[in-house]
């Protein structure tokens, strides 16, 4: 009995700590993790822009809200896309029309849209929405992918370029006041790569430990060998993972 219980607290404590790596990677991340440069990204620069989102947050299209707790909220709101789907696998406190948000004018002084974008057929309806719900001045930290495969299919719709996210952005009156580019060096290739690997390796997937072997065995080496490499060749601002602004309501 002892045996036992000591086993299953080992395997809640491994099942605990590769959840974590999934959206928190360290260091070690690189060993379990195939999106590992793609998440150590948008957690680095989520984490670094987070003190300029105050008082009542909106999380767009919140899924689980893996960044809550990045970010001092005196409200912190989640909403989604309204599915039968969403609705039993997320942690959305509203959900909306796919037209039109659940609130009122200038109800919010700031919003969280992480990697939602690509994801909008009509992306400028969407941008009103979000120009209309948060205060005059408010911020709102934008990310989405620009070098990445398609993804949570058929709704995957677009890929932004730097430049055409800040047009997007002044056409619906939104003044940037921060740009990063994520992983703008050789890890971008290492994470498609992985991506590529990941994809074709599932239908090896036999549960947990499997996924976890063959992160380990086939996209781990990717991941170490792309971190090495990005520190001896020169970066490429033109191809890279993502884009994080953060933009205020002007």
């Amino acid at each position: 009995m002892l045996a036992y219980l000591g086993l299953h607290k080992l395997d809640s404590c491994i099942r605990s700590w590769v959840h974590t790596q999934s959206f928190f990677p360290s260091a070690l991340g690189v060993l379990v993790n195939p999106f590992y440069f793609a998440r150590r990204g948008l957690f680095s620069h989520i984490q670094e822009m987070a003190p300029h989102l105050k008082g009542t947050i909106l999380d767009v299209g919140c899924g689980q809200k893996p960044y809550q707790n990045l970010f001092h909220a005196d409200r912190y709101v989640g909403l989604e896309y309204d599915t039968p789907g969403n609705r039993s696998n997320k942690r959305a406190d509203f959900f909306y029309d796919g037209v039109r948000f659940p609130f009122g004018a200038d109800e919010y002084d700031a919003l969280l849209v992480n990697e939602v974008l690509e994801h909008v057929f009509n992306p400028d309806e969407f941008l009103d929405e979000l120009h209309r719900v948060l205060k005059r001045g408010g911020m709102m930290l934008i990310t989405t992918p620009f070098m990445w495969d398609e993804h949570e299919v058929p709704h995957d719709y677009a890929r932004y370029s730097s430049y055409g996210l800040m047009s997007l952005l002044k056409k619906h009156h939104f003044a940037v006041v921060e740009h990063k580019k994520s992983m703008s060096d050789l890890r971008a290739i290492a994470q498609i790569l992985n991506t590529y690997i990941f994809k074709k390796t599932r239908w090896l997937s036999r549960g947990f430990y499997s996924d976890l072997f063959l992160a380990v065995a086939f996209m781990a080496p990717v991941n170490i060998a792309g971190g090495l490499l990005a520190k001896i060749f020169p970066d490429n601002e033109g191809l890279y993972l993502d884009n994080i602004m953060l933009a205020r309501k002007e």
